[in-house]
């Protein structure tokens, strides 16, 4: 290994490692920095040079780190956080004046509900900040969070490893929608009722009970499922015209119902959905992060 005097290496090509690391592509490195593709290659080129390693390997089309830069990029992110905090000064971060992009992790039935609120303050206060949200997969959640391509995930409450920071955000009930016509609709929706009903079921898995069938089998109930989808939209259109009943989370209930439909209590008690805020901990000194945090737990 090299032994390099931090005198001799152009600081700014840190800033570029870190950003491909981010985007894992030049090009978007590149638009991240508002800088040139060959800019920004030249940099790496300059960058692979003075360590003595490739850093990052072209596979398809991502850049995927080496060895050497996974072993970087922690204290290269801790340098760069710290040099911002000192000239960001007291405070940390100005909305009113900051530049940047926040990337959130959240699944298709949260951006309803998370980014109108967050997206009016940031108008308000924050103009020049922009938003991308992104599903990710669960099981690569704490990798991306790690690699600086996720600012902040929302999600249930999962197992992660000590490097990944978390929060309780909120506890959401579950209630049933149904359309308008239904035959319960005019009724009392009992336990049995609901049992006898057939039901529509939203998950990104291709089997598996979800979090309502775990609860109605710990107390010892079952129900049938005539439908199993991806997203709350498409459930909520087919409960809006037919006699399936849908089980959902209360503020996806309030936040997209057909104009054709009711929501009803449901007749048995089972756990709340709880949701979860992560972030990494290399981002909890980041003045702009613990800002944006701060935002989204105030809802």
């Amino acid at each position: 290994m090299r032994n390099l005097n931090i005198g001799s290496i152009d600081l700014n090509l840190f800033v570029v490692f870190e950003a491909i690391y981010r985007e894992s592509s030049i090009t978007r490195a590149a638009n991240l920095l508002s800088l040139s593709q060959p800019a920004v290659s030249h940099a790496l080129a300059r960058l692979r040079e003075r360590l003595g390693d490739p850093l990052f390997i072209r596979r398809g089309r991502d850049m995927v780190p080496t060895p050497r830069a996974r072993e970087l990029i922690t204290p290269v992110r801790e340098a760069l956080h710290g040099l911002q905090g000192c000239l960001a000064g007291v405070g940390g971060f100005e909305p009113g004046q900051a530049r940047r992009t926040f990337v959130l992790a959240l699944r298709s039935g949260l951006e309803a509900c998370v980014l109108p609120a967050l997206m009016r303050t940031l108008v308000a206060q924050a103009p020049g900040v922009d938003v991308q949200s992104l599903t990710i997969g669960r099981r690569e959640l704490a990798s991306t969070l790690a690699a600086g391509r996720l600012d902040l995930a929302i999600d249930v409450h999962l197992p992660v490893d000590a490097d990944i920071n978390q929060t309780h955000l909120m506890d959401v009930p579950l209630v049933v929608m149904m359309r308008d016509s239904h035959p319960l609709a005019a009724r009392p929706l009992t336990l049995e009722r609901y049992l006898a009903a057939r039901h529509v079921l939203v998950s990104s898995r291709r089997r598996g009970p979800g979090l309502e069938d775990f609860g109605l089998a710990q107390a010892g109930y079952h129900r049938q499922i005539a439908l199993r989808c991806q997203h709350h939209q498409s459930a909520m259109a087919t409960v809006a015209s037919t006699d399936l009943l849908l089980t959902l989370p209360s503020m996806l209930a309030e936040q997209l119902p057909p104009p054709n439909v009711v929501v009803k209590e449901l007749p048995v008690r089972l756990p709340p959905l709880s949701l979860y805020l992560y972030w990494h901990r290399d981002q909890e000194d980041d003045p702009a992060l613990r800002w944006l945090r701060q935002q989204v737990l105030a809802g």
